[in-house]
């Protein structure tokens, strides 16, 4: 098993920054993937920013249209961590934000992994 935990949601002004992070702990081995998908209220869960690495592949990472050019995610392999920096926030960005992991990418992107966080809730006023 995998748990993960996230941190750093939180209100902010549009235009303004958060930096989420998600920690891993357990059978971290078992995974080459992490994302962050997102929640609004009456909507369905979306994806938001995904990451894979292997021993070949040193770094990838993907972006939902909505948010690329504001967001980017990172890696903190020592510390089996992942971040999700937010600039540039939009009201419309105000979502539960969820951490998922996965031991391969399409498990991650489709949401099909058994692995999530609780979650962590941005607000962003107009």
């Amino acid at each position: 098993q995998v748990q993960l935990e996230e941190s750093g949601g939180g209100r902010v002004q549009a235009g303004g920054s958060l930096r989420l992070s998600c920690a891993a702990s357990g059978r971290t081995f078992s995974t080459s993937a992490m994302g962050w998908f997102r929640q609004a209220p009456g909507k369905e869960r979306e994806f938001v920013a995904a990451t894979r690495w292997s021993r070949a592949t040193t770094y990838y990472a993907d972006y939902a249209d909505s948010v690329k050019g504001r967001f980017t995610i990172s890696r903190d392999s020592a510390e089996n961590s992942v971040s999700l920096q937010m600039n540039s926030l939009k009201p419309e960005d105000t979502a539960i934000y969820y951490c998922a992991a996965g031991a391969n990418y399409d498990s991650v992107r489709s949401l099909s992994t058994n692995y999530w966080g609780l979650g962590t809730q941005v607000t962003v006023s107009s």
